[in-house]
């Protein structure tokens, strides 16, 4: 048996990536991208465990931080989260796949990734407050196995307050910490993803 449990996730070829502008790294070129990723003609749902092992696509993944007052909301990767790859690694992040259960009519498009972003963001972490939220950049890093098979689409929330918690045992030591804190004794623990979002944090 799979350990997905055949699960299904969006994915682009990774032709239309390279067509689009490959990058290593991290972009602020949203509006370059996101159009042409969330067009549903150009993405579908493919089984993860195939997808997980095949360059050939991209699996598009919400990237979400937060921030309140110039800090932003910093975990720790459990054990228990589903990426074996990014255990005990430092995250800014919060995100997952788009699955089927996302479907909001469009089939494939916008609608259906907004979706996809709430579920994740409900299924890991509580919030008393959210204010604004746009996305911001986009990631990409082909130099390690993990990154080769997914593309980060780079959301900003804003808080009103720093009242937030986990509800997975995959996130513990949440905390708020400042860019200078991030880009120092906390920057080498990052995942890559995170790396480059630290590098650009003035941008966003």
């Amino acid at each position: 048996m799979s350990k997905y449990d055949g699960e299904q996730i969006l994915v682009v070829p990774r032709s239309l990536f390279d067509e689009l502008g490959d990058f290593q790294g991290l972009t602020t070129e949203t509006e370059r991208y996101i159009p042409a990723l969330l067009k549903p003609s150009n993405n579908f749902f493919m089984d993860r465990e195939i997808a997980e092992k095949d360059p050939g696509h991209k699996q598009i993944i919400p990237y979400s931080l937060f921030r309140h007052q110039g800090h932003y909301l910093h975990y720790v990767r459990g054990k228990s989260g589903g990426e074996s790859r990014l255990h005990a690694l430092g995250s800014l992040g919060i995100g997952g796949h788009i699955n089927p259960v996302d479907e909001r009519g469009d089939p494939l498009g916008h609608a259906t990734y907004m979706a996809g972003v709430e579920r994740e963001i409900e299924e890991e972490l509580v919030l008393s407050s959210r204010v604004t939220q746009r996305i911001v950049a986009l990631l990409n890093d082909d130099s390690n196995a993990v990154g080769q098979v997914h593309l980060g689409v780079v959301h900003l929330f804003e808080l009103s307050n720093d009242e937030v918690s986990a509800r997975e045992d995959a996130l513990s030591d949440l905390q708020f910490q400042d860019a200078e804190t991030l880009k120092g004794p906390l920057y080498d623990s990052l995942e890559s993803w995170s790396r480059f979002c630290v590098d650009a944090l003035d941008e966003f």
